[in-house]
């Protein structure tokens, strides 16, 4: 069965031809078509340009929801979508999104429910993302995000976690079911793997909700205890008990740290400042093991808005993404002039694949 592709897809197809030699990444849109062509040439069936043209769809939308809010810092709030509004895991998550809020954090949740009510409600619309997801259940957008500009509904969970773990400067997470902890995990993973840059998690609970602690020993018993893990990756996340301690463990991963992003094998942190040459010999002592030769060197680098910055530059063992979170942690307790600058981090540094 053959189709008739329509006449203005045609005219498209032409005019984005004649574009792509002035595009300013037309090199990148050129392979997107090589490989809708290559696919196009394969056997792929039905269900497979479904998969594509959703996944695309999804995209799309959700880049044009997110591109004028890209200087803007990001905290994605996970959580259940079957905590009442009498729990005080909602009372708590509502003070967290209220308060990263007046930090200068836009919030983006899941937008349904529970948990993720709660934070679109501390937050207010306004200064809210909902990034819901199309399911035959308990997943209708809450009344303090629905209708709202920037309320997204996937078609796929593999384009909505992308676009969270993308968009995001920081995660905090709440109690919550298997779709929680699959969140947790995801976002430890591409983090472990050097698939996303580091950013701070934080679990969340009241004080008196072991939720978190038998979670940890169940890490520790399952996963550590049996060299699943090394004993380094209890360092990509921590634990706080209120909105307070979360926000300020959030804030004080940017204190001297203000981004990170790979040019070509080497690793560069972008920092709000310079370092002294005497703590540079420092780092290099404490943390060779990072490195898979040379040493950690400092320069100046422009960001991706041409802005000079101070950075480190080194070749970074990417099995060791626990040390180089020991490594962020020990540059923001450094006494340092001119930190804790509320920056956003550049966009293009090593984003979620």
């Amino acid at each position: 069965m053959t189709s008739q592709l329509p006449d203005a897809i045609r005219q498209q197809l032409a005019d984005l031809a004649l574009e792509l030699d002035d595009h300013s990444h037309g090199t990148i849109a050129c392979e997107v078509l090589r490989t809708l062509v290559a696919i196009s040439q394969s056997n792929a069936d039905s269900g497979d340009w479904e998969l594509i043209n959703g996944t695309l769809a999804d995209m799309a939308e959700a880049l044009d929801v997110f591109q004028p809010h890209r200087q803007i810092r990001k905290v994605a709030i996970f959580g259940s979508a079957r905590t009442p509004e009498d729990d005080p895991i909602y009372s708590l998550t509502v003070d967290v999104a209220a308060q990263a809020v007046a930090c200068g954090f836009e919030v983006m949740t899941g937008a349904g429910p529970g948990v993720m009510e709660a934070a679109n409600r501390g937050a207010g619309a306004g200064q809210s993302f909902g990034l819901n997801v199309q399911l035959p259940f308990e997943q209708s957008a809450n009344p303090y995000i629905d209708g709202d500009e920037k309320l997204l509904t996937f078609r796929h969970f593999h384009t909505r976690k992308l676009f969270f773990l993308r968009e995001t400067d920081a995660i905090v997470v709440m109690p919550g079911g298997f779709g929680t902890l699959d969140e947790l995990f995801e976002g430890l993973t591409l983090i472990q793997t050097s698939k996303n840059p580091p950013v701070p998690i934080v679990l969340l609970c009241p004080q008196g909700d072991d939720y978190w602690e038998r979670w940890h020993s169940y890490v520790d018993r399952a996963l550590l205890d049996r060299g699943l893990i090394s004993a380094e990756d209890n360092g990509l996340y921590t634990t706080a008990s209120t909105a307070e301690e979360a926000l300020h463990q959030i804030q004080d991963f940017y204190r001297v740290f203000h981004a990170s992003r790979f040019r070509g094998e080497h690793l560069q942190l972008l920092l709000h400042c310079e370092l002294p040459a005497s703590e540079l010999h420092e780092i290099n002592a404490r943390f060779q093991d990072l490195l898979l030769g040379g040493t950690i060197t400092s320069l100046l680098c422009q960001d991706e808005s041409g802005r000079s910055r101070h950075c480190l530059e080194f070749w970074f063992n990417q099995t060791k993404v626990g040390r180089l979170y020991a490594l962020i942690q020990y540059l923001n307790n450094l006494t340092l002039p001119g930190t804790g600058q509320q920056q956003q981090p550049l966009r293009s540094l090593g984003q979620a694949a």
